[in-house]
């Protein structure tokens, strides 16, 4: 574990936006005001959700080709440069999502951080099902961040597996962000979340208590609140939780931003029906002693070989993902 013998704030935001499916441009204006409205407020990392520059549902329904159109390189993007010169002109650090055109011709959902810098760090989502040409990422991701955090990145439903944010918090990992597109997601299962009304979001601004009841009920917040605190909590770690919000596809996303501290507590959330950033200032004294940590210390590595033996049931993410 990374152990900070300073006293350290960070100023973060996490954001929530409804992304353009396709128009970089479009999605690009928002990421630059947001960025801008940051720095203004002091922030030193700033949060976007998963794919959030490509677009991310109507990805599923397009051919190779469609893709690879879409897609772009990390190494040497236009993407990434231009998050990079956003890093760079306001001293901050800036992550955000897309789809990635591998080395190889193949295709990953990926998430960029540049850093002050300049350099730039990668991850690939681990469990990726979005389309059968996205493969799913081998490595976790964590790095150091100038201001004295140690960061690990996990993509959506990379974070539903308490495996992939326990070995990321071994890694050193004292904050972890989380870009999602999740919320009003649809289900076979009446106990998940299901779709939201596309009705209740078109007329939002007529009945904002329609669609607030929406976003904070079982299929956003209260949805959210069963399992992400418990992750933050159980490894001893701040977690920042960014989303799409708004009409992705055919489905609802459901924003609920949220920033939390290593005891699963709240530090900063919304559950705004629109474009939003919350901040919160997260301070390093809390991660020592955190009970995650602690708890993580009294580990039985010895007992923990069933963790890594095949039980047969494995399934790839894909599969499960559209059977549910």
């Amino acid at each position: 574990m990374n152990k900070m013998t300073n006293k350290r704030t960070l100023r973060v935001g996490s954001v929530q936006f409804e992304a353009k499916p396709g128009d970089k441009d479009a999605n690009f204006r928002k990421i630059e005001a947001f960025v801008e409205r940051a720095s203004n407020q002091g922030v030193r990392l700033i949060v976007f959700p998963e794919c959030c520059i490509t677009g991310y549902w109507f990805i599923r329904n397009l051919s190779v080709e469609q893709l690879s159109q879409l897609a772009e390189s990390i190494s040497n993007g236009p993407s990434t440069q231009r998050l990079k010169a956003l890093a760079i002109r306001y001293g901050m650090t800036v992550g955000a999502g897309l789809v990635e055109a591998g080395e190889e011709g193949d295709f990953y959902n990926s998430y960029v951080v540049a850093l002050p810098d300049g350099t730039v760090q990668r991850h690939r989502k681990l469990q990726a099902f979005e389309h059968p040409a996205i493969r799913s990422g081998t490595e976790y991701t964590v790095f150091d961040l100038p201001d004295g955090f140690r960061v690990g990145v996990l993509i959506c439903y990379d974070c539903n597996l308490i495996e992939n944010v326990r070995i990321t918090a071994l890694c050193g990992a004292d904050l972890l962000i989380a870009p999602h597109q999740t919320g009003g997601v649809r289900s076979k299962n009446p106990n998940l979340m299901g779709l939201i009304d596309r009705r209740v979001w078109d007329n939002r601004h007529n009945d904002p208590e329609a669609i607030e009841r929406e976003f904070r009920g079982d299929k956003g917040r209260e949805w959210l609140l069963r399992w992400l605190p418990s992750r933050a909590h159980d490894n001893g770690m701040f977690l920042v939780f960014s989303n799409g919000v708004g009409v992705d596809d055919d489905e609802i996303r459901t924003g609920n931003a949220m920033i939390l501290d290593p005891y699963g507590r709240i530090l900063a959330e919304t559950w705004k029906a629109e474009d939003s950033m919350v901040l919160a200032d997260l301070d390093a004294s809390l991660l020592e002693d955190a009970t995650g940590r602690n708890w993580i210390r009294a580990r039985r590595p010895d007992l923990y070989k069933p963790l890594t033996v095949p039980t047969g049931r494995e399934c790839d993410t894909r599969t499960l993902k559209f059977k549910e």
